[in-house]
């Protein structure tokens, strides 16, 4: 009987997330956590990495930062060179001006995504440390979880 609960439960809950709407998405950087929510509850959450140097708001192009602030989700891209992306609406008008005010390029192409093609089954190895270029990192299954339940045109938050 305890099994059957178990499996009972474990299908209702799915069926939960699969049909929850997921309204806004939240990555808080010194928890290392992206979590999806829906009409401000959160309905799932992942471990993720970042950029190789995390701390701080991305400045300009090359410096390992992954960006903070408030942005959008605007595309999905299955060709990337990670398993599959979604791409963070950065750099906003503010850090396009921020980075012509100090003379650099403020770079872009940001994304939430999977493991390097080829390399998912290193993901319990790397999803130990920082290691992206300011990219935000969850392990092949859960981007696949990510794709289905985030529509594109979905707000997302990156706290400090």
């Amino acid at each position: 009987m305890k099994h059957f609960v178990l499996i009972f439960s474990l299908i209702i809950s799915g069926v939960s997330v699969a049909t929850t709407e997921i309204d806004y998405v939240l990555v808080n950087k010194s928890e290392k956590k992206l979590y999806l929510l829906s009409k401000g509850d959160r309905v799932k959450e992942y471990n993720v990495v970042f950029g190789a140097n995390p701390k701080g708001h991305k400045q300009q192009q090359g410096d390992m930062r992954t960006p903070e602030g408030k942005y959008i989700l605007d595309y999905k891209k299955s060709d990337s060179s990670f398993y599959k992306a979604i791409h963070i609406s950065y750099p906003s008008e503010e850090d396009k001006n921020r980075a012509k005010a100090s003379g650099v390029n403020p770079g872009g192409l940001i994304m939430i995504h999977g493991q390097k093609n080829g390399l998912g089954w290193l993901s319990g190895f790397t999803q130990q440390f920082d290691w992206t270029d300011g990219c935000i990192a969850v392990t092949n299954a859960e981007i696949d979880e990510i794709w289905k339940l985030v529509k594109l045109g979905t707000p997302i938050e990156i706290r400090p």
